[in-house]
């Protein structure tokens, strides 16, 4: 199977967030920029509001296969070297290879 380039989006929620936890993750949210830093990119990017309950991870893997699980990894790692609890993590991937791309039809 030929690799294939994946934007793999992860959603869950936070689960029992200690007052030291809430205050690291609202701490890390006064420096983001969401236009700037919460696109899908190699490095992956977590993303959260000021209410702390739901987040997402946008990553972009090439592999051959099975790249929801390597984003759920991907995910859960970037959540533990924050220290913090989750749950229900699901991934959504999709094939940047196969998509089909409208280009608009020209004019005259």
């Amino acid at each position: 199977m030929a690799e294939h380039t994946y934007r793999v989006l992860v959603r869950g929620r936070f689960a029992e967030l200690t007052d030291s936890q809430r205050g690291l993750l609202k701490e890390r949210l006064s420096g983001f920029d969401f236009l700037r830093d919460a696109g899908f990119s190699e490095e992956g990017a977590l993303t959260y509001d000021e209410k702390l309950d739901f987040f997402s991870y946008r990553v972009i893997l090439t592999a051959e296969e099975k790249p929801d699980e390597a984003g759920l990894r991907r995910a859960s790692g970037a959540l533990d070297a924050l220290g913090v609890d989750f749950k229900g993590l699901k991934a959504k991937v999709t094939d940047m290879d196969e998509m089909k791309i409208n280009r608009p039809r020209r004019l005259g």
